[in-house]
């Protein structure tokens, strides 16, 4: 009886240690890992930036209500929360996923207009990534615009999806 006992809590506590995994960063649709890596060590940016592919930044956010937004938010941000804007140069692949530390609505403008993005992942059990976002573009220029976050700062990253 008794090494049933301990066989059954072996199991159980082996699930239970797998359950554990899935619900932080595992839990995203695709690997979060160049984000953890890029995001401690990601340097300043004020709205407006240029950014660059392959790379994050940690994004200064302003009042909403003061952001000059190229279109108008898909999602419109209640008051008080903060947006910015960013230019990127997209890949000739045209392939972009935007990953942020915390929760805020991103969007892509692209020859002025919004682009609906391809899919989308989002986990609250993740330390330091909310959500990921992934866009197909074309290449050339395009406006990152984030709307609705909470506080006044966020970290971006700007990759392509492996």
């Amino acid at each position: 009886m008794r090494k049933v006992v301990i066989g059954l809590f072996a199991i159980l506590a082996g699930t239970s240690f797998a359950m554990a995994a899935d619900t932080g960063c595992d839990a995203f649709k695709w690997p979060v890992e160049r984000e953890q890596a890029l995001f401690p060590e990601a340097p300043a940016a004020q709205s407006g930036a240029t950014l660059t592919v392959g790379e994050a930044v940690d994004l200064t956010l302003a009042a909403v209500d003061t952001v000059p937004f190229q279109v108008p938010p898909q999602r419109a941000p209640a008051a008080g929360t903060f947006g910015a804007t960013a230019n990127v140069t997209v890949p000739p692949e045209g392939d972009l996923q935007l990953s942020l530390s915390d929760e805020a609505w991103v969007d892509v403008v692209q020859d002025g207009k919004t682009v609906k993005s391809a899919a989308f992942s989002g986990v609250k059990t993740c330390p330091g990534i909310r959500k990921s976002v992934r866009f197909k573009l074309a290449g050339g220029a395009a406006i990152i615009q984030v709307s609705g976050a909470k506080k006044a700062d966020l970290k971006l990253a700007v990759l392509t999806p492996e």
